[in-house]
């Protein structure tokens, strides 16, 4: 038994520590459980993309509001976060079009860029060039480091307590005593009452007055009923880290077609429309596994590559390697070069309706999840809202 909390967060990754920070700014007494030794979540297998212009409503609100929360904590906590920007690759006409639809809407946030301009910035091959346009407020992120230097830096920084190795088997609602509305392993607890709320782990027993469940995709886990409600269920994307075979210096994040189709400010316009009506003819494979072909760039030079998706409560452990084929080729034509695969894996997220879960379990405890694969880019802009809300 430790001390009793002012605020107790499940999930040390982006997400839960997000809230984290947002909550030792407030002067809130914090602890922190992660059930791993380290984040190996949805929080370090993507592409470390802030993607701000790219979102509408709430999420545009909320990463907005983050990203100068992700630039101070890069400098502070002493991982990178670049100002770099995106550039989306246009290579036909309707693609064109969705961008200069975004661009008459979004005014600064949006630079149109000629063939030429677009080579200038990102090293793509010329052939079938019909422009793109650069966002320069969207941000890179180290994320393979992000999440543990964050942890680090909320533990000798704030006097937050983090716990690694730190499996919750139940949940004792507020109010709840010793033997009192004992949920089963794996159970919240239906007590109601003022009282602190009782976290049960492998490592012993956590007080706090007010829970938070930032366990993304593994909600269901803790709290299946409430998944079950949701429509919860995981999104799995095939992804890939490239070695090219000519060296490349690819500063911003690159989007393509595939790309406009999956991003909300982009996949509503007529120019994304009359993409996807084509491709149900020329491309159908790309929009049957889901691809949003997109890449980044770690700071050893090789690239992140992805994604394709697939929805699942469950999903099966297999990955296709005719999708990581079609990854491949789609990298190859867009750089005009080779490239050779170093490592291979699954990214996952939570999925269901809505861009965000934020819902009551039990007195003093909620769930918070960002469901629509986003929570890197929206993660620090979402804490201060939610705090605001259940505190």
């Amino acid at each position: 038994m430790t001390r009793t909390s002012d605020l107790l967060i499940v999930g040390a990754g982006v997400v839960g520590l997000a809230h984290a920070v947002e909550a030792v700014e407030r002067g809130l007494d914090v602890t922190v459980l992660e059930r791993d030794a380290h984040a190996v979540g949805a929080s370090v297998r993507n592409f470390g993309h802030g993607c701000l212009t790219a979102q509408t409503g709430d999420a545009l609100e909320l990463a907005t509001r983050g990203r100068g929360t992700w630039l101070r904590l890069g400098a502070e906590a002493g991982f990178g976060v670049a100002e770099c920007g995106t550039v989306v690759v246009a290579r036909s006409a309707e693609e064109r079009a969705a961008l200069e639809e975004l661009a008459a809407t979004r005014g600064d946030d949006v630079e149109l860029l000629d063939p030429a301009r677009v080579v200038d910035r990102v090293p793509v091959a010329r052939d079938g060039l019909h422009g793109g346009a650069f966002l320069p407020r969207d941000l890179r992120v180290e994320q393979r480091r992000a999440a543990g230097a964050i942890a680090a830096w909320l533990a000798a920084r704030t006097g937050a307590e983090i716990h690694f190795g730190c499996p919750v088997h139940g949940i004792d609602a507020a109010g709840a005593g010793a033997g009192e509305a004992r949920a089963g392993a794996g159970g919240i607890g239906d007590a109601s009452g003022d009282g602190p709320v009782v976290v049960r782990t492998g490592r012993g027993e956590f007080r706090a007055h007010r829970v938070l469940l930032c366990v993304g995709h593994d909600l269901d886990r803790l709290v299946p009923g409430l998944a079950d409600d949701a429509g919860l269920r995981r999104c799995v994307l095939q992804m890939l880290q490239v070695r090219p075979h000519t060296p490349l210096t690819i500063g911003p994040a690159v989007l393509t077609g595939s790309s406009m189709l999956r991003y909300p400010a982009l996949s509503g316009t007529a120019g994304a429309a009359a993409l996807r009506e084509r491709w149900r003819t020329e491309r159908p494979e790309l929009l049957d596994a889901g691809v949003n072909h997109m890449l980044t760039q770690l700071p050893g030079g090789d690239l992140v590559v992805g994604d394709t998706h697939h929805y699942d409560r469950t999903p099966e452990p297999w990955t296709d390697e005719t999708l990581d084929d079609l990854l491949l080729a789609e990298t190859r034509a867009l750089l005009g070069t080779g490239v050779d695969v170093v490592r291979r894996w699954r990214g996952v997220y939570a999925d269901a309706p809505g861009e965000f879960l934020i819902r009551p379990v039990a007195p003093a405890t909620t769930a918070v999840a960002v469901t629509s694969g986003i929570g890197m880019t929206t993660a620090f802009g979402l804490a201060p809202a939610v705090l605001d809300r259940v505190l």
